[in-house]
């Protein structure tokens, strides 16, 4: 497997893709996160996926092993492991390879295809999780403040969805700093969502529309 795509990248981006087996190894560190579903993991510089790929097949292997005897929440929590990975990724062309990629993950473990909603459902959740953007300046394609979303899974068939800035998220270490002005406050009087949403289902979901990735954003 090459781990480049040309020089020019490298010399351009520094683009350097780890290998497969490092990428088990790092997350052989965190083992228990990777195998719990609701566990985030947000991959700041993600290419076509190679951390969040395997996060994601962990991820699943955990749901066929607590549901794979119930269909419903079989499907539910597939998506909800999905929900739980994000990526940021400066070149366009390899945070549409990283969408498809995490696509086929979920396509094949849950043998969907496009016309089923739990298909749909993920497209419009990878449009959001995986940014085009640039996670140094926590600004995306189009110049504005990356968003976070924040998945909830409410049970029965719900979810709920919370948008967060991610420079705010960032700040949190240092607002709760010793001697911090804010070290007195709680988390919820200062990281507040910009956007709250009523609790959402598969349908949903599969019928929401969000902006396409070649204007830059999201």
């Amino acid at each position: 497997m090459s781990l480049i795509k040309s020089k020019k990248r490298v010399a351009d981006h520094g683009e350097v893709f780890t290998p497969p087996w490092l990428v088990e190894k790092m997350l052989d560190l965190v083992k228990g996160e990777t195998e719990r579903i609701d566990a985030r993991f947000l991959e700041p510089a993600c290419g076509s996926g190679n951390f969040l790929v395997p996060i994601l097949q962990r991820k699943l292997a955990a749901v066929e092993i607590k549901y794979g005897k119930f269909n419903f929440e079989r499907r539910h929590y597939a998506l909800f492991g999905l929900m739980c990975c994000y990526g940021i990724e400066l070149l366009p062309d390899n945070i549409a390879e990283c969408r498809a990629n995490m696509m086929e993950v979920l396509a094949e473990y849950l043998n969907i295809t496009s016309d089923d909603e739990v298909y749909r459902a993920a497209l419009f959740v990878l449009s959001l999780n995986l940014v085009h953007g640039d996670a140094m300046t926590m600004r995306d394609g189009t110049g504005a403040p990356i968003s976070v979303v924040e998945w909830g899974y409410l049970g029965k068939g719900r979810y709920q969805r919370r948008d967060f800035r991610l420079d705010v998220l960032t700040g949190m270490a240092s607002f709760h700093a010793e001697g911090s002005l804010f070290a007195g406050l709680g988390r919820h009087e200062i990281f507040t969502p910009t956007s709250s949403y009523p609790p959402m289902t598969l349908h949903d979901l599969a019928d929401s529309t969000t902006s396409d990735d070649s204007g830059g954003g999201r």
